[in-house]
């Protein structure tokens, strides 16, 4: 298997990006092509290609992180998310990584890898932790205004990722809604749930945005605004949280020990760090694409390489083709 790395992508790149590539081709023998500034890449690399499972690409342009999307992928051909995204269409990567320019990785996958075939507008899937394990989230923030058709389908195609990727056979797919009963909601929510009643995905209802992360779902549908506004504010509740338990457990160091201190804040850290999953698939387009944290350092960047592995050997892409061939989306 291997995995087109966008070097160039991030507010850490190419360093951290460099970095969490080796860990990734050491601890997950995949091979690992770095696209990117070759120069810039060689002195990261610094002769350690990891048995040669780390390639370069030469790709001499970069999308900046506040750059138009659209108008920079069309006029930067040579830019290092434009060649990535091209090496998985050719057929020499299986997946592609970035932790760069989200709307440019977005429109690159749209326009080079394009739409699977019956997907309206691809969504992106994040994992937030949750009381009971991870719950995935889309969209996440692609599609800001959505039909309930959309929904419906980011709702097939979430259920998909959640069975084949985190491994749960019958995953609960929830509504994001302002109350549990049918009966709640505006316009879009309410013309959704009617829809995800007719398909064979298992759908619990509606969830209110306080069961969320009481993994009362295993799955959470809703449009890119409400998306994006749930991921950020739980990443600033997580980070509030850390901060007021480190307060805490500071004023009783003298009683459980510091070593004891450390422990725990340790597992809490690793349950609530974004770091921890990875990147977030973009489903729906014609290829494995991972979007990753524009802050990711080295092993945001390796666990967001295993997401990408591992969505390409479930066969995540053609399992959505074949369910969206079928009208009511998971087929019995």
């Amino acid at each position: 298997m291997k995995i087109a790395l966008d070097a160039m992508g991030g507010d850490h790149a190419p360093m951290e990006i460099v970095r969490g590539a080796r860990d990734a081709a050491q601890e997950l023998g995949i091979e690992i092509i770095l696209v990117g500034d070759q120069e810039k890449i060689e002195r990261e690399l610094s002769g350690n290609f990891v048995d040669n499972l780390i390639s370069i690409v030469h790709a001499p342009e970069a999308v900046g992180m506040h750059e138009h999307p659209v108008s920079a992928i069309r006029k930067k051909k040579n830019s290092s998310i434009v060649v990535a995204t091209k090496l998985v269409k050719e057929g020499a990567a299986d997946a592609i990584v970035s932790a760069g320019n989200t709307g440019a990785q977005m429109a690159s996958s749209l326009l080079i890898l394009g739409r699977i075939a019956g997907v309206d507008r691809p969504a992106i899937s994040t994992l937030l932790p949750t009381a009971k394990g991870a719950l995935v989230l889309l969209d996440a923030g692609a599609n800001v205004d959505c039909r309930p058709q959309h929904l419906k389908q980011f709702a097939i195609m979430g259920s998909l990722y959640a069975e084949k990727v985190l491994g749960l056979p019958v995953p609960k797919v929830g509504l994001v809604n302002i109350g549990s009963e049918e009966t709640k909601g505006n316009e879009l929510t309410l013309a959704t749930y009617e829809l995800l009643k007719e398909t064979n995905i298992n759908f619990v209802g509606n969830v209110e945005g306080r069961e969320l992360f009481l993994g009362s779902s295993d799955v959470a549908v809703c449009d890119g605004f409400v998306g994006n506004v749930i991921l950020k504010s739980a990443e600033g509740l997580a980070m509030s949280i850390l901060g007021m338990f480190k307060q805490e457990l500071g004023r009783l160091e003298d009683v459980i020990g510091t070593e004891r201190i450390m422990h725990m804040m340790g597992g809490f850290k690793r349950r609530m760090d974004y770091a921890e999953y990875g990147g977030a698939p973009l489903l729906g387009v014609n290829g494995v694409s991972v979007i990753c944290h524009g802050s990711s350092k080295a092993r945001a960047i390796k666990n967001a390489l295993r997401v990408a592995k591992e969505t390409v050997e479930q066969g995540l892409v053609p399992a959505i083709r074949k369910s969206l061939e079928n009208d009511k989306g998971v087929e019995e």
